[in-house]
């Protein structure tokens, strides 16, 4: 699943081609909106919160999620797309670019009153303008018999963390995902540390939490099971939390540099 940075980037896209232009159409390829017809409207802005995009017109809100596989296109109009088109569940054209979203997870039309529907019950936004770590750090701390690993994924608690993050921050703090919050160290750290790699990264292409840019140097432990750790060689492996089969519940560590807990492995 996307990482809050990219949902960020994507939004700022959608921000760049939309912005202040006029819908010449709107093709929504979901039952629910199929009528829908959103031409003539004014694009007021986009903006991500967390992993939620919020395309903002003057009495509606346009909110989508890229879920798993997700993403937004942008195109000079008439341009030739990338993706087959039974792929697609919406477009946003104006009069010189569409802008289609394929595979996205969610596609809704709120009253623009209304958006607390969709992202009221998110956590702080790890790039929202209006970031204050107090409330995500309070948030973190409030169930300390979670695993951290469990904790940092869980929206509700702050918005912005995916799989490959959870990862990076559970190796940059030497800490086993499984470990209780309790026992993972003050909270404000992890917050403060979450923030920083997104902040870092998010006009980046090229995720880095290395601080190589280099090809295939970028990240510590996540996707390099069997491999060396780059810190001290021994070899990264992978586990699970929550439900064994569930791709988002897979984490990477080094057993050295993040040690288990008594019963974990």
């Amino acid at each position: 699943m996307p990482e809050g940075d990219t949902v960020y980037r994507t939004a700022a896209r959608l921000q760049a081609a939309l912005s202040g232009k006029t819908l010449t159409r709107s093709d929504f390829r979901v039952p629910r909106y199929a009528t829908v017809d959103l031409s003539g409207a004014e694009v007021v802005g986009t903006v991500a919160y967390g992993k939620h995009i919020l395309t903002r017109l003057p009495e509606h809100t346009v909110h989508t999620h890229l879920m798993m596989d997700g993403e937004w296109q942008v195109y000079a109009r008439g341009a030739r797309w990338r993706k087959p088109a039974f792929r697609a569940r919406l477009i946003l054209e104006t009069a010189d670019v569409q802008a289609v979203g394929f595979d996205l997870g969610i596609v809704e039309v709120l009253p623009r009153d209304r958006e607390s529907d969709a992202i009221g019950h998110l956590g702080p936004d790890l790039l929202g303008p209006l970031w204050d770590p107090d409330p995500a750090a309070a948030n973190l701390a409030r169930d300390p018999a979670r695993p951290i690993g469990l904790a940092l994924l869980d929206q509700r608690v702050l918005a912005g963390i995916g799989n490959v993050y959870r990862s990076e921050l559970c190796f940059l703090r030497g800490v086993h995902p499984g470990a209780s919050v309790a026992d993972a160290g003050d909270p404000a750290a992890w917050v403060d540390l979450a923030h920083r790699l997104l902040v870092a990264n998010r006009d980046r292409a090229v995720r880095v939490t290395t601080g190589d840019r280099r090809p295939g140097r970028n990240l510590w432990v996540y996707g390099r099971a069997g491999q060396p750790c780059r810190r001290c060689g021994t070899t990264v492996v992978s586990g699970s939390l929550g439900a064994s089969t569930d791709p988002e519940r897979v984490f990477y560590r080094c057993p050295s540099c993040q040690p288990g807990l008594p019963g974990q492995h």
